[in-house]
């Protein structure tokens, strides 16, 4: 009996998690549609989430796409389909691991940065100190940084997948000796417009997902140093695991014929 009380306040509690963060999260929404509204602040995030995080994620895109070419090789030369490896580059970075990687580099920067710097602000009494001055945290905190990630991430995701694909080139011709220019019609002929949409969405999806959650646990935060640590370890954890999750379910929503 005390092995079911457990599973039940875990459950209970997990339960109240998930609607606390949704209240938390449709409030964030609700108030990009309310005055006052704060350019300078949205503006200051989408730098800080898109440019800031550039190298990073076209690091990670661009080892990615030349390492897909090279596994791809060593699969379809077995069946002789080497002239595989250019549409597999394409159709996986952009379907899958130009938006994930993004979202997971992201989340593991942004995610840890926006719930260590509000978790700070809430430790220290400066998210009260707003509303003293008549400030909502909401609008001046929270919503500006999740309006930022779901506009920003697509078009990390754009630079992502390009490097990626040129990653995959590099490798296809430098490497595996392919025909510059058969390697680049096979790619431009294995390119679909549904492909890009997609990623788009799940860069959108991945976006909000990350700033919301870092604005959540740091929102949230209590027990001093200690609090913000947890916060911010909870932020990137939790981010990844829905992104991998989501990930999943979009997958299944537009390529589930």
């Amino acid at each position: 009996m005390e092995m079911i009380r457990k599973i039940g306040v875990m459950g209970i509690n997990f339960l109240k998690s998930v609607g606390q963060f949704l209240v938390f999260f449709m409030q964030a929404i609700h108030n990009w549609f309310l005055p006052p509204y704060y350019p300078k602040i949205l503006l200051r995030q989408m730098i800080e989430i898109g440019f800031y995080s550039l190298p990073v994620v076209s690091l990670t895109a661009l080892f990615s796409g030349m390492v897909l070419a090279l596994q791809s090789y060593s699969g379809f030369s077995k069946f002789s389909a080497e002239g595989a490896v250019a549409t597999v580059v394409i159709i996986a970075i952009i379907r899958e691991l130009g938006p994930v990687f993004a979202g997971l580099m992201v989340a593991g920067r942004i995610g840890a940065t926006m719930a260590a710097s509000i978790g700070t602000m809430r430790v220290t009494e400066q998210i009260d100190a707003l509303k003293t001055l008549s400030t909502n945290p909401f609008k001046y905190i929270v919503s500006p940084r999740v309006l930022a990630g779901i506009i920003v991430l697509p078009f990390l995701v754009i630079i992502a997948d390009i490097i990626g694909v040129f990653g995959g080139f590099l490798v296809g011709v430098n490497v595996l000796d392919f025909n510059p220019y058969v390697y680049i019609k096979n790619t431009y002929n294995s390119l679909e417009l549904m492909d890009v949409f997609v990623g788009f969405v799940k860069a959108s999806v991945f976006g909000g997902i990350i700033t919301s959650l870092g604005c959540y646990y740091g929102y949230y935060t209590d027990g001093g140093a200690e609090g913000v640590g947890k916060a911010t370890t909870n932020a990137v954890v939790i981010s990844s695991i829905l992104i991998l999750i989501s990930n999943y379910i979009l997958t299944a929503l537009f390529f589930n014929k």
